[in-house]
């Protein structure tokens, strides 16, 4: 990690504390890009947007797979307060961004965090009408 990381890194640290000031989850994220300059930053607005998904690194992925050329997008870094979870991960993979930077993994953020019930599990059925189904595929591509 060079001084130029830790001081972007800083900085989504310190986008995580001004959105728990607000009221807002603490979490912070910024994507840089190749040449160092910063081409977007935001905050978790779960809480404002009644959006579960409205995390920063989500947010900037989504932004990034509109505004930038995959070329670009490739050469970019996303500094973040907190390890992606899962679905900004996917997010992140799939818009191509070319490093990810974070300050606390999963595991110490669960270490961090207070303790929240588990979620019932969520039951999936199928597959199901296989020839139905795959006819809007198949005609796609």
């Amino acid at each position: 990690m060079t001084p130029d990381d830790e001081r972007l890194l800083r900085r989504a640290v310190a986008i995580a504390d001004e959105a728990g000031a607000s009221g807002e989850r603490p979490f912070g994220s910024l994507l840089v890009a190749a040449d160092g300059t910063v081409l977007i930053e935001d905050h978790n607005t779960v809480v404002s947007d009644s959006d579960i998904t409205a995390h920063p690194e989500l947010k900037l992925a989504r932004w990034a797979a509109r505004e930038l050329a995959p070329e670009v997008a490739a050469g970019t870094t996303m500094y973040t307060s907190c390890q992606p979870c899962p679905m900004c991960a996917t997010a992140i993979d799939r818009s191509g961004l070319g490093r990810v930077v974070f300050a606390l993994s999963a595991e110490q953020f669960e270490e961090v965090k207070p303790a929240t019930p588990p979620l019932p599990p969520v039951r999936y059925e199928g597959p199901a009408l296989f020839d139905e189904a795959r006819r809007p595929i198949d005609d796609h591509y």
